[in-house]
């Protein structure tokens, strides 16, 4: 994840490193609790003289700035993506929560899910490559022997947080990225349909602040006709066991206080409280015979359609 410099009046706790100090010398801890005259450096940060390249590292992670404000890098892993999508192909891309493992039952119905819209749509499944529900659709999609594909980001929550490692998909169908631009461009792109005979997805599942923060992106981009603004692309919400309720009612609203236009929001996605709904939805919007779910969901039969 790139991180923004902050400044440092709003950091609690900054460690402050330079290759210029001597071995006896150990990190210094600037911090709003230490006294002036420990620092042995002006205070006044536009008077400061770096004489070598430092880094300001939050919650002990180093950063390289200069990797980091390198136009050329970011430029260099969004074709890495775009190389990886022409590979693999345009699909579904599954948002989802990292933290929900296999004991949880949205990771089942997940993984149904994922199985059988790989099925039905007969495409990549695009996930982030990481654990909870990314993992659920990705292995519904392998059951389903359908090709899968996903953008990782180092330190995801939950487990699998080393750099560049997946417990069991080969290297040459995701890719590690440095930079949550350019992974965000990757997701958005493996959805963008060139030819009408392309299907492809987005389905956002139950999930936290990186969840969100993905689907409210995407619903910008649905907005101003940056996605699906030749060939549309549908976009599912799952609200499994009312878990965007709440979300929903705020987005009502939202219509109340005149921020959103009437009629927008629902015009931006398609809210469903179950797979069935989900599948029967995406055949209707692309012409194709219904695929049934190997059970009955547990949730009820109605559907929310914001549509």
């Amino acid at each position: 994840m790139g991180f923004a410099a902050a400044s440092l009046p709003s950091v609690a706790r900054v460690f402050l490193r330079s290759s210029h100090h001597h071995h006896h010398q150990k990190d210094e801890i600037l911090g709003s609790s230490l006294r002036k005259e420990t620092w042995g450096i002006n205070l006044y940060l536009p008077k400061l003289k770096y004489q070598s390249r430092m880094s300001f590292c939050c919650k002990n992670e180093s950063i390289d700035f200069e990797e980091r404000t390198s136009p050329t890098e970011v430029k260099k892993e969004i074709e890495q993506c775009y190389e990886l999508i022409h590979r693999l192909g345009r699909g579904v891309v599954y948002l989802g929560s990292s933290r929900m493992g296999p004991g949880h039952p949205h990771y089942i119905k997940t993984f149904e899910l994922g199985n059988k819209i790989a099925a039905l749509l007969d495409c990549t499944t695009w996930t982030g490559a990481g654990p909870g529900l990314m993992d659920a659709a990705t292995q519904g999609a392998l059951q389903a022997g359908k090709p899968v594909g996903g953008f990782k980001i180092g330190r995801e929550a939950g487990e699998w947080t080393a750099t560049n490692f997946h417990p069991y998909l080969p290297s040459e169908s995701y890719l590690t990225c440095r930079f949550f631009s350019a992974r965000k461009h990757g997701l958005v792109d493996a959805v963008v349909r060139c030819r009408s005979s392309e299907m492809t997805a987005i389905v956002a599942l139950p999930g936290g602040i990186g969840t969100l923060d993905e689907v409210f992106e995407i619903m910008a981009l649905i907005q101003l006709e940056r996605i699906g603004s030749v060939l549309p692309v549908p976009l599912l919400l799952m609200n499994y066991d009312s878990f965007y309720s709440n979300l929903l009612d705020f987005l009502n609203d939202c219509e109340k206080w005149g921020t959103v236009s009437k009629g927008e929001v629902a015009s931006l996605w398609k809210v469903c409280n179950n797979n069935s709904e989900a599948l029967a939805y995406l055949a209707e919007f692309y012409g194709l015979s219904p695929i049934e779910t190997s059970r009955k969901d547990s949730e009820s039969s109605e559907c929310r359609s914001l549509a």
